[in-house]
């Protein structure tokens, strides 16, 4: 019988399924960070149980900590809030007690987990993955069964290597075509969710598939299947090609000589069969998509650079007239104006979506030669990893956004989500590269609007919101 991709990775772990249509599901790497693990650990304690396997199990903080790099070259002592402390010192107290693999916050592995992981190797095709953190649906990108889960399921995980589940549906969604200009993953991604809504890819496992995938770099899927959540799916899901296997090679964690090839052997049997049939078809042709802007307060709300802000008489529905007039009363919007009219009080460039060397690339392409609006309070650039960092640092990225007035930060979650010092003030306007827009993400009263490196670099040069073909930067290799 013809099996997706999906159906591939689930059979390959499936210990158990039981009467109730719950399944029991080997998991092949657990990466915990300070937030989801300290219960989870705690539970572990009380029950008397260790790790079942300790070598599965990856760790770095990311959330909580200060990304300013006064504070972090003081240590985690030096972390200004409390709670946030409390987190990552117990996260260490816990890695070192249990014997776990971690690599602390001034370490070279450090980073966002879901940038740390695929970059050195932890995660490899093949494997189910897990973490305690909603986005872990990135990994997908390797042609991994991964998933975000409850701080809960992180104790069982730890306790049995196994993960209680439920078998998704498949749903397969094609992009096929030739990007426009300045057209980048984040903004294919968000035509998506506009398309099919946040409830599209309920209950499902999205593949994406077709020519812009395959042309994709790993680093772009990896946004691309860190948004899938933001469709209703839990896992995304893109299928091994030698773009991955070539990725994988020489990585700390990846097996090496003989063994690599073994693997690469294996991981090449990770596509969708031929002719096997998935439960939802999407289809979008990629001469459609335009650079992307959040208006709302979801990723649904989404419209090109080059349209207005809906209006609440355009909506046939009533609860859709409820839902926008709800949106804009909190965004400060009218309706009916232009998106680019739109002001912008911060720019966060970071965040385990858009973070990566490509990311920073990108952004320090815009903003080369050009000085940050003086409208602006704060334009942060936050590299997903300490390893991002220094490469950065080695093409002399860094320099380019400090020289055009913007802050190069140490690696962290930073502004993506108000757990750490860096947060929006109420009513303030932002151009973030993150992954949710929904009120106070950001920080209590702020309003995120979502977008690639490359547009939210040039709303720092702008002001406002601005369409990032005006410019004539050159965006991923071509010149705008």
């Amino acid at each position: 019988m013809a099996k997706t991709l999906y159906d591939k990775l689930w059979d390959s772990h499936l210990v158990k399924e039981n009467a109730d249509g719950s399944a029991l599901l080997y998991i092949d790497r657990h990466i915990l960070h300070e937030v989801t693990s300290p219960q989870a650990f705690e539970g572990l304690r009380l029950a008397g149980r260790d790790p079942w396997r300790l070598d599965t199990n990856l760790a770095t903080p990311d959330h909580n900590i200060s990304t300013d790099p006064n504070e972090r070259a003081a240590g985690v002592a030096a972390i200004p809030d409390q709670t946030s402390r409390i987190q990552v010192q117990t996260l260490d107290e816990n890695c070192d007690h249990f014997g776990i693999k971690e690599f602390k916050m001034n370490e070279l592995g450090q980073g966002i987990v879901h940038v740390m992981g695929p970059e050195l190797g932890a995660t490899m095709p093949g494997f189910t993955v897990v973490c305690g953190d909603s986005h872990t649906a990135t990994h997908g990108a390797l042609a991994c069964l991964a998933h975000g889960i409850g701080t809960s399921e992180v104790e069982h995980v730890l306790a049995s290597q196994c993960l209680v589940t439920k078998k998704m549906k498949n749903m397969h969604v094609t992009v096929d075509g030739t990007l426009g200009l300045a057209v980048t993953p984040k903004d294919v991604v968000l035509a998506i969710i506009g398309e099919i809504g946040t409830a599209g890819g309920n209950g499902h496992a999205i593949e994406f598939a077709g020519s812009v995938f395959r042309d994709m770099s790993i680093e772009g899927r990896m946004t691309v299947c860190n948004m899938a959540i933001e469709a209703g799916a839990r896992v995304g899901l893109v299928a091994v090609d030698s773009k991955t296997i070539d990725y994988c090679r020489d990585r700390q964690f990846v097996p090496k000589g003989d063994k690599f090839e073994q693997a690469a052997g294996y991981w090449r049997t990770l596509v969708s069969d031929q002719d096997a049939v998935f439960d939802k078809e999407v289809n979008i042709r990629a001469e459609d998509i335009a650079p992307q802007v959040t208006w709302g307060t979801s990723p649904e709300m989404v419209v090109p650079v080059t349209a207005n802000v809906p209006t609440v008489d355009e909506q046939k529905e009533a609860s859709k007239k409820k839902s926008v007039q709800q949106a804009l009363d909190y965004m400060g919007l009218k309706g009916g104006e232009s998106i680019t009219s739109v002001a912008v009080d911060r720019v966060f460039i970071g965040s385990c979506t858009n973070s990566r060397i490509e990311d920073m690339r990108a952004a320090a392409a815009v903003v080369k030669g050009r000085t940050v609006a003086s409208s602006l309070k704060q334009a942060l650039v936050v590299p997903g990893s300490q390893m991002v960092k220094l490469q950065a640092e080695q093409e002399g990225l860094d320099k380019i956004f400090t020289e055009a007035g913007l802050d190069w930060r140490e690696p962290g979650c930073s502004m993506c989500l108000a757990m750490n010092a860096d947060k929006l003030g109420a009513g303030e306007h932002c151009a973030s590269t993150s992954n949710r827009n929904f009120e106070g993400r950001q920080g209590n009263g702020g309003r995120t609007h979502l977008m690639s490196p490359a547009m939210a670099a040039a709303a720092a040069v702008a002001g406002h919101i601005v369409d990032v073909r005006e410019l004539g930067s050159t965006v991923n290799g071509s010149t705008v």
